[in-house]
């Protein structure tokens, strides 16, 4: 009787379990299977030598997928060779805020500027990863793929570019021109010319020796006559600082006498204006004085013409007869 309740115990023990495990199962797939995972492809003209299946996929430091599969690309017509990266996104872990919502979700991000680079995750394994991020000075340039998958643009690392800057130097051509440089140097160097050089300079230093020296005789001859006439120039300064004020003072007086001149000047054609002005008594007498001369004149001019008339007018008087 005591071994069924024993085995009843280990059945319903083997029973939750299972309960427990098909639960945890579920819960797990429900997990998986509600993530929203995208695949996308990039597409990289390099090496991807380091760059692994499961490698992460980040965005600005943040792992937000992994590669799945890397392929290789033959253009049979240009004989181009490019590496086609595939990778999975759960876009999940990214939190979209703002007015655009309504825009392709990766089409939106290319459009800001975001590419992917190949990084290296640590120096000592070489092993790389895909980083992913916003360079809003890098054009969009996608590769011709026929895929099923949104295509992200990709940027060369920092090495690359050096690489290609590099391979586009035309080495030859800076060889050609070094070994031209030397040649003509070369030629120069060897040239009279240059052999002249050394003379000339030494040439120049007696000139400049024979010119020194004059220099310093013309100095000592002038130098006397040079103080004399410094000394005279400091006396006709001394005097002319004694004499400036008395002239200051006589011009001072010179301008005070001006100005009362100028104010007798006003006074005068004040009195000039007074005279000649229309109602002035002196105006009124010259008016009655240039009548009267007037009056003068004409009885002058009677006269003339009676004595005309009749010249005997002196001696008997004038004739009222005409």
């Amino acid at each position: 009787m005591s071994e069924k309740p024993q085995a009843a115990a280990i059945g319903a023990f083997i029973i939750g379990a299972l309960a427990i495990a098909v639960t945890t199962l579920i819960y797990i797939t429900g997990v998986g299977l509600a993530a929203e995972r995208d695949r996308v492809v990039m597409v990289f003209d390099g090496s991807v030598k380091g760059l692994n299946l499961g490698a992460p996929v980040a965005l600005r430091g943040v792992q937000i997928g992994q590669v799945t599969d890397i392929k290789i690309i033959l253009d049979t017509e240009t004989i181009d060779v490019i590496m086609l990266v595939e990778a999975e996104l759960n876009t999940a872990n990214i939190q979209r805020q703002g007015s655009n919502l309504e825009a392709s979700y990766y089409d939106d991000l290319i459009a800001r500027g975001l590419r992917a680079q190949l990084n290296t995750q640590s120096l000592l394994t070489g092993l790389l990863y895909i980083q992913l991020d916003f360079h809003n000075d890098r054009e969009i340039q996608l590769a011709d793929i026929q895929s099923d998958y949104t295509q992200i643009p990709t940027i060369p690392t920092d090495l690359e570019r050096l690489t290609q800057e590099i391979e586009q130097v035309d080495i030859a051509a800076i060889a050609d021109n070094l070994e031209t440089i030397a040649s003509g140097l070369s030629s120069f160097i060897g040239s009279s010319s240059f052999q002249q050089i050394p003379a000339d300079i030494q040439s120049a230093l007696r000139s400049v020796e024979t010119l020194s020296a004059s220099f310093t005789t013309q100095l000592a001859t002038s130098g006397p006559q040079l103080d004399t006439l410094l000394d005279e120039a400091a006396t006709t300064v001394k005097l002319a600082n004694r004499e400036l004020p008395a002239i200051s003072a006589a011009a001072q007086e010179s301008l005070s006498r001006l100005d009362e001149a100028l104010v007798d000047l006003g006074a005068a054609a004040d009195e000039l204006d007074r005279l000649v002005s229309p109602d002035s008594p002196t105006t009124y007498q010259l008016n009655e004085a240039l009548k009267e001369l007037a009056s003068a004149s004409r009885a002058v001019k009677l006269l003339a013409r009676t004595l005309e008339e009749q010249p005997e007018a002196l001696i008997r008087g004038r004739s009222n007869t005409p």
